[in-house]
């Protein structure tokens, strides 16, 4: 089964890119997965890679109230790569990732991992079931 996002446009197969282990052994079978382990920063720089080779997005990079030095963990779903590059997903992800470069990075307790991992997961369930139901 895939997840399709619905749009004026059409219809949009997404990819989500995520360092969450957690996310990925739930929604590898769902939908395409993009999985690296790395920081935070990183990511966002894939995640930015990906709009400029032409994916949109699909959800905020920075969702939730989580700021970016609270987490390790980051779930965004793009679209797959389309015709063009979409001027508001580059503002947006530029924007995130200046963001996060303001935030000093900060040691993460071990035993804290598990719950910042299922607060991402929440976060991609809330978009993925939102989808869903249409609205």
């Amino acid at each position: 089964m895939c997840v399709y996002f619905v749009f004026s446009q059409g219809v949009v197969m997404s990819i989500l890119v995520t360092n969450n282990p957690l996310v990925v052994s739930r929604y590898r079978s769902d939908i395409s997965v993009e999985y690296a382990e790395e920081p935070l920063l990183s990511l966002l720089i894939r995640v930015r890679d990906l709009v400029h080779g032409g994916c949109r997005l699909l959800t905020h990079p920075l969702s939730g109230s989580v700021k970016p030095n609270e987490s390790p963990y980051k779930s965004v779903l793009v679209s797959e790569a389309g015709s063009g590059t979409d001027p508001q997903s580059v503002n947006i992800i530029e924007e995130c990732i200046t963001a996060a470069r303001k935030f000093p990075a900060i040691d993460v307790p071990e035993r804290c991992l598990p719950d910042m991992q299922e607060v991402d997961l929440s976060l991609v369930k809330t978009a993925l079931d939102h989808d869903k139901r249409g609205i």
